[in-house]
């Protein structure tokens, strides 16, 4: 969901490479609206800077030692589901991709990212909690056509409407096209995502696409990510 702009956004940086990490930290601090609040070196730190901090966001390298990204990530996100992770991994494939989104990441991004990118991405990612670059979406999305539904397609735990959201969600409409395209207000479209993420039982709108695909609700033929900003 998006966060409070009124406020710096909070972010704990987890990599093993000290290099790496002071200069995404240095990119960063340039920025007035992000707050650097700490540094982890592997896995377990992360997942006890995480609890102790409450960052608004984790930014998470897969590849660490003692304990890796993807089962930090799957800690901090059972433990302070308010805690967004970003995975920021050198490792772009579908599996590496599949097992984040599942393990609660809100996103994913390529250590190969321009600085100013990756603020941007950022910036997008604290708006509507959701960032995962189209080529990567793919990959995500042909992994999930890979392992199937596992039985019949069930669609008794939405109603027509919030199906009708998802659908629209997974297209990459913001909350105000949504608005617009089912003739309601903005707060009447929240009040959809907020049913439909309670019985899909996630917290993000990336989590939401993922497990109404998994359970046959949309088709992931034409989805891709929306990455916009909807604002009030």
């Amino acid at each position: 969901m998006p966060m409070n702009k009124k406020k710096k956004v909070t972010v704990l940086i987890a990599d093993d490479q000290t290099l790496f990490r002071e200069g995404i930290k240095d990119v960063l601090t340039g920025e007035k609206w992000i707050e650097v609040v700490g540094e982890a070196a592997d896995g377990l730190e992360a997942v006890a800077k995480a609890k102790k901090l409450k960052p608004d966001v984790v930014l998470m390298d897969i590849k660490l030692p003692k304990m890796d990204g993807i089962n930090a990530t799957r800690q901090i996100r059972q433990a302070c589901p308010e805690v967004n992770v970003l995975m920021l991994s050198s490792f772009e494939d579908e599996a590496h991709v599949l097992d984040a989104i599942q393990a609660g990441a809100n996103g994913y991004l390529s250590k190969m990212l321009p600085a100013a990118e990756l603020v941007n991405s950022i910036k997008t990612f604290t708006s509507e909690g959701l960032m995962i670059p189209q080529q990567l979406m793919g990959k995500l999305l042909h992994g999930l056509r890979k392992m199937g539904n596992n039985g019949m397609p069930s669609q008794a735990t939405l109603t027509k409407t919030e199906i009708k959201v998802m659908d629209y969600l997974g297209k990459g409409l913001s909350n105000k096209e949504l608005a617009k395209e089912l003739n309601c207000s903005v707060k009447t479209i929240k009040n959809h995502l907020n049913s439909a993420f309670h019985k899909l039982g996630v917290s993000s709108r990336t989590e939401a696409v993922v497990k109404a695909i998994e359970k046959g609700l949309i088709s992931s033929e034409g989805t891709i990510v929306p990455d916009d900003n909807d604002g009030e």
